[in-house]
């Protein structure tokens, strides 16, 4: 009986398999391998080994390590953001009220959109000659001037512009989430923790916040990966301009690839990139898991 169940697991897992044999494993082992080539791109099948020189040069590059410096921020920032917002949320609609229901649609709306298309919206909306964004500071007094701000064209802001769209973009990720580990806690704990006199804090602290830690540990890492290879937004938004002030790794690799025709210099950045994202998962996993296995 085990030898048939394990046999129908097998075929049951064998398209899976081959599936990520094709799509995920060959091309990592491509990536790897032209990696170590000088390509030419026009006609590829011209390669010359080149050893570690490609990561050689990517990891004593400027632009490369400011690359790398931007996408930390915008991780940290944006994530950061996005968890503290979206764990408000979640508290707030956890509790039911008039009008909940159509609040919680109304923010879970940024879901339904493309990060292209949200990149559309808020490149007219930080328009530094139209925006909605400067108008509306304006008329609250914040801006002595509606053209002020120079949001998209400013190095000092363009970063930062692309890290509000993300915000917009996918706290309700994070929001929805955390609404429905708040939803699994059962409510014995809550009315246990009232008879012993615990205050709303208390609650929070010791029995919501500790119960989410699992599902939290889940949509912070999905989002710190999800936002190391952003792309679209910051593309549509700056192009990693004004300069180098809003380039990521991705926009970086992108440019290296299809502008300037590096093919392994792309595939080293793409590389690092990888094996940073591996050992970051990691670490966050380690970290956020070894206190509870401590505790059970």
């Amino acid at each position: 009986m085990r030898l048939k169940n394990g046999a129908l697991s097998t075929i049951f897992f064998f398209p899976a398999g081959i599936f990520m044999l094709v799509f995920l494993v060959y091309p990592i082992f491509l990536l790897i391998r032209d990696s170590f080539y000088k390509i030419d791109i026009i006609n590829p099948s011209l390669r010359e080994f080149v050893g570690f020189a490609n990561y050689t040069n990517s990891l004593t590059s400027e632009r490369f390590l400011k690359a790398l410096w931007n996408t930390v921020v915008y991780i940290g920032v944006a994530v950061g953001f996005e968890f503290i917002l979206g764990l408000i949320l979640a508290l707030l609609l956890s509790n039911a009220f008039k009008g909940s229901q159509f609040i919680r649609t109304l923010l879970l709306s940024p879901l339904m959109l493309a990060p292209l298309v949200t990149g559309i919206i808020w490149k007219f909306m930080l328009n530094d000659q139209f925006g909605i964004i400067n108008w509306g500071l304006y008329k609250l007094g914040i801006l002595s001037d509606p053209h002020q701000i120079l949001w998209l064209s400013d190095s000092r802001f363009a970063l930062y512009s692309t890290i509000i769209a993300d915000i917009w973009l996918t706290t309700p990720f994070i929001m929805l989430v955390l609404l429905a580990g708040i939803k699994g806690i059962p409510i014995s704990l809550y009315e246990s923790a009232e008879m012993d006199g615990a205050n709303k804090w208390h609650k929070f602290r010791y029995i919501t916040f500790p119960s989410l830690i699992p599902v939290a540990t889940v949509a912070l890492l999905i989002r710190i990966i999800d936002a190391a290879r952003t792309f679209d937004i910051v593309w549509v938004l700056t192009q990693g301009g004004p300069g180098f002030s809003s380039e990521l790794l991705s926009t970086y690799m992108y440019k290296t690839l299809t502008r300037y025709g590096e093919v392994g210099q792309s595939s080293a950045m793409a590389v690092i990139f990888i094996i940073i994202l591996l050992v970051l998962s990691s670490f966050f996993i380690t970290k956020m898991w070894s206190p509870r296995r401590r505790h059970s």
